[in-house]
């Protein structure tokens, strides 16, 4: 009985000792709490102590994005300056005069083959690109609203005179086909192409049923037509042009950021359905969100008037922005695409309305490829030493095709095979759409039996009639990112790698400089035709999109792509302290940054002075909401998220102070000398790979 009272008496002694043991751990953890938040209110106090001297500091840093945005004012001029003393006979495209006089001579040359338009074509594609380049790049006090307004007519009407010229060119061509049968089909048939178009042209002038198809060896694009084309006087082109001038011009501009990144990244925020209904939609189709001023439409049928008057302005005004971003956020126009229920369901009782694609979500890759049946005008007859031809006044005139029926009581089909450009990559089977010019869209109905051939490069479909069409792909399929690095490489020199879904992306970083060092997919690099050129961050990104490697998200990516999202605040004034202290300090992403919530980033960084790429462990982890920035004690390999502070660590208003704390001497003297144009160059990279919002 004795021993189990002792028993008995053992479990109490136990129980009240651990109970101790729980209330002392309890206290000292309630002590250690309440140290550490007097540790917290002491750095916070300090902080605020502290923030208008380190925030004066770094505003006298930041003028170095001013001396950017004046460098590149000064080069603009000098470049029109220089322009001006060449008397190189091509026309300053922001003259009104020089520009209309230039568009009124060449329209009124009508004795214009082929080859001669390739040859002015380069001249009318480089001053659309100086258009461009001026549109996105120029501050409100460079160019007026109503110059922006002029700019972007002056592109439309070169882009609509360039493709008449071709029409003009293609029936000159025509109406002495004749004089170039081929020996062997009595057909005529011939290829021309450059770095910006291929033409290829087939002449039907035996009109016999078994020379209905017909491959154009030189381009690989190919056709076959139903028997009543075969039998008839018509002529197939194809032009493809490595250029769109078909699609609306918001969409060459996605995922293009503007000068002041608070309000660019603003608009990416929240973004909602307004609510719109599919009878409301504007019939151009979508408007880019990030364009805010309306586009009117011109006489075409295509939009006109500037649409990225706020595309950029002058870095004079980021503080104020910035202030203003959380009050001020405007709310992205999307659109239902709801708009097929407006309509009419195509002949023959189709049930489902066909789709129009959303440009925001499939964009054309690789250019356009215009596909025509054209009416053979009357050919030349020799009659004695003279060569006689009739004229007619219509121009270039369409073959009047509607598809019968075939004997299966199926519909005839146009089959055609494009060889896709080599320029290009697609990272998954294209999308085939057709243009569709009364909806100003780009529509996926009339196509069928469509045939990828990775391997061969080719892509073989069906379609009811001649259509224009492009090869679409996914603009988000490279997104998110899986990870990224931006460290130093030498003087004003830096290397900046993002490793996205379905390749890896390095480009180097010189003065205003960038140049694509490789791209590789699947262990394979490729673009070689863009690698190893020097050109301008804003010249490089639309390289990069013409040749389908998108890394650029666009203000309505979050749509579309699942990532947490990011305050503008903070996002934006990370790139710019980023870009100040990239002479010296390289920067990477953490696995932390989904986990911070939306008003925080958080990244990698370490001091960087020597060549190669930085271990792991020597890395520290910061987390920056804007306004204050704090070094936290967690690693890439914990176990999870937390917030505590690394030991002996403070907090600062700005990146620069919190690594100047523990950096070397040598690195802020690197920081305090490096020039403004590599700062402004990873700035705007930056901005335009969004690398903490879509990673």
């Amino acid at each position: 009985m004795g021993k189990k009272e002792s028993k008995k008496e053992k479990e109490k002694r136990l129980k009240a000792e651990a109970l101790l043991r729980a209330q002392q751990e309890e206290a000292e953890r309630l002590e250690r709490e309440r140290l550490y938040q007097e540790h917290l209110e002491k750095l916070e106090a300090k902080y605020q102590g502290e923030r208008e001297s380190e925030l004066a500091e770094l505003n006298s840093l930041e003028q170095k994005f001013l001396s950017a945005q004046q460098w590149k004012i000064n080069y603009r001029e000098q470049a029109k300056w220089e322009h001006y003393l060449s008397c190189d006979g091509t026309p300053d495209p922001t003259v009104p005069q020089e520009i209309n006089t230039f568009m009124s001579l060449w329209r009124d040359d009508q004795d214009e083959d082929i080859q001669l338009v390739m040859e002015k074509e380069e001249v009318v594609l480089n001053l659309i690109e100086k258009l461009e380049f001026l549109l996105l790049e120029a501050s409100p006090e460079e160019i007026t609203d109503k110059q922006r307004d002029q700019y972007q007519e002056v592109i439309l009407q070169l882009q609509d005179l360039l493709h008449q010229k071709y029409n003009d060119a293609t029936q000159n061509l025509l109406k002495i086909a004749s004089m170039y049968e081929d020996s062997e089909t009595g057909n005529m048939h011939t290829v021309l192409k450059d770095e910006n178009i291929t033409f290829c042209i087939w002449v039907n002038l035996k009109k016999k049923a078994r020379f209905k198809s017909h491959v154009f060896q030189e381009a690989g694009h190919g056709f076959e037509l139903p028997k009543a084309l075969a039998l008839s006087s018509v002529a197939v082109r194809v032009l493809h042009t490595r250029y769109d001038h078909v699609s609306p011009r918001w969409v060459q501009c996605q995922g293009l950021p503007r000068q002041e990144a608070s309000y660019s990244l603003e608009l990416a925020e929240h973004p909602e359905d307004t609510g719109q209904g599919p009878g409301e939609e504007e019939e151009e189709g979508r408007e880019e969100p990030s364009t805010p001023a309306a586009e009117e439409m011109g006489s075409n049928g295509r939009k006109s008037a500037a649409s990225l008057k706020e595309n950029s302005n002058n870095t004079a005004d980021i503080k104020e922005t910035k202030e203003e971003t959380e009050k001020n956020s405007d709310i992205l126009d999307v659109p239902s695409q709801e708009e097929d229920a407006l309509l009419q369901e195509e002949a023959g009782g189709r049930e489902e309305a066909p789709k129009a694609v959303d440009l925001q979500q499939l964009v054309p890759v690789g250019g356009v490829f215009h596909i025509s049946a054209l009416q053979l005008p009357p050919q030349a007859q020799d009659v004695g030493d003279w060569s006689m031809v009739e004229l007619l006044d219509a121009g270039l005139e369409v073959y009047p095709y509607s598809p019968g029926e075939a004997e299966d009581g199926t519909q005839e089909a146009v089959q055609i095979t494009l060889r896709l450009p080599d320029n290009v990559i697609y990272f998954q089977a294209p999308v085939v759409a057709r243009w569709d010019p009364a909806g100003q869209q780009w529509r996926t109905d009339g196509i069928s039996n469509i045939t990828y051939e990775a391997e061969e490069k080719s892509i073989t479909f069906s379609m009811g009639a001649f259509y224009t069409v492009a090869l679409l792909q996914d603009a988000h399929l490279n997104l998110p990112y899986q990870a990224w690095e931006l460290h130093p490489a030498g003087v004003d020199e830096g290397l900046f790698t993002v490793t996205a879904v379905f390749a890896t992306i390095q480009i180097q970083i010189k003065d205003d400089q960038c140049m694509l060092s490789s791209v590789v997919v699947e262990e394979e690099e490729v673009l070689s035709h863009i690698a190893g050129k020097w050109m301008s961050p804003f010249a490089l990104r639309a390289a990069l999109k013409r040749a389908g490697v998108n890394i650029f998200p666009a203000g309505y990516s979050s749509k579309y792509v699942p990532v947490p999202r990011k305050a503008a605040l903070a996002e934006a004034k990370a790139y710019e302290q980023m870009a100040l202290l990239a002479a010296a300090f390289a920067f990477a992403h953490s696995k932390w940054n989904g986990e911070a919530g939306p008003e925080r980033v958080v990244f990698k960084a370490r001091e960087h002075l020597t060549a190669g790429s930085a271990k792991d462990n020597d890395w520290s982890l910061f987390m920056f909401d804007g306004e204050k920035v704090q070094n936290l004690k967690l690693t890439e390999t914990s176990e999870a998220f937390s917030e505590e502070l690394e030991e002996e660590s403070e907090f600062h208003s700005t990146l620069y102070h919190m690594l100047k704390a523990s950096a070397s001497s040598e690195a802020m003297d690197k920081v305090e000398r490096a020039g403004f144009l590599f700062i402004d160059s990873v700035y705007q990279l930056l901005l335009a790979t969004r690398v903490l919002a879509y990673s």
